[in-house]
C-alpha cells in the first residue's frame, strides 16, 4: 500500500489509486447503509411499544430482505471484476480475506434466517407493506425458533465481524496512514 504523506506534494492523487470497481464500490455503501439502519431497528424491535413493533418489524425486515438482494449483486460484481492488488504483509491479507468472506457469508444467512423464520412463525412478508413476497416454508412453528436463533446470533456475529472491519479501516487510515480506505471510496 502507498503511504499517504500529507506534508509533501508527493501524496498519491484519487485518481492514481487502484480502485474497487464502480458498482463494487458502490454496492458496498449501499449495504453498508442499509446493515447500519436494519441492524438497530431489529434491536429496537424488543422494547417497542405493541402498537409500533409491527411497524418496526415492517421495516426491518424489509431492508433485511433488501440487503439480500443487494449481496446478491454484490457477490456478482465481485465475481466479475477484479479487485485491487493488496500489497501488505501476508497476515493481513489472509485476515482482510477471511473478514470478508465472513462479512459476505454472514450478509446473506442473516436476511436468509430472518425471511424464513417469519415465514416459519405464520408471518409472511409483504415487503415495505406493498408487495407481497411468496413464503418458501409456510408456517412450520416446529423449526421458527431454530430459524430466530440463527438469526439473532448471525447479528450478533456480524456486529463482531464489523467491529473488526472497522478496527481494520481505522489502523490503515490514522496509524498506518496508506491509502486502502481509498480503494473503496
Amino acid at each position: 500500500m502507498t503511504v499517504l504523506d500529507h506534508n509533501t506534494s508527493a501524496s498519491p492523487t484519487l485518481s492514481s489509486i487502484p480502485r474497487y470497481s464502480v458498482a463494487a464500490r458502490l454496492l458496498h455503501w449501499i449495504v453498508a447503509a442499509l446493515v447500519l439502519a436494519t441492524w438497530p431497528l431489529g434491536l429496537m424491535i424488543g422494547f417497542t411499544k405493541k402498537e409500533v413493533t409491527l411497524d418496526f418489524y415492517l421495516v426491518h425486515e424489509s431492508l433485511g430482505f433488501l440487503v439480500l438482494w443487494v449481496m446478491l449483486l454484490r457477490v456478482g460484481a465481485k465475481l466479475t471484476s477484479k479487485a485491487p492488488q493488496h500489497d501488505g504483509p501476508r497476515i493481513e491479507q489472509i485476515a482482510a480475506h477471511s473478514v470478508h468472506g465472513l462479512l459476505y457469508l454472514f450478509l446473506i444467512i442473516m436476511p436468509v434466517s430472518g425471511f424464513l423464520a417469519t415465514n416459519a412463525h405464520g408471518f409472511p412478508l409483504k415487503w415495505f407493506g406493498l408487495v407481497e413476497v411468496w413464503s418458501p416454508i409456510g408456517k412450520t412453528p416446529d423449526i421458527a425458533w431454530t430459524l430466530s436463533g440463527i438469526h439473532a446470533w448471525s447479528a450478533w456475529i456480524l456486529l463482531g465481524l464489523f467491529a473488526l472491519h472497522i478496527g481494520a479501516v481505522l489502523m490503515h487510515h490514522v496509524i498506518k496512514r496508506d491509502t486502502t480506505l481509498y480503494r473503496i471510496l
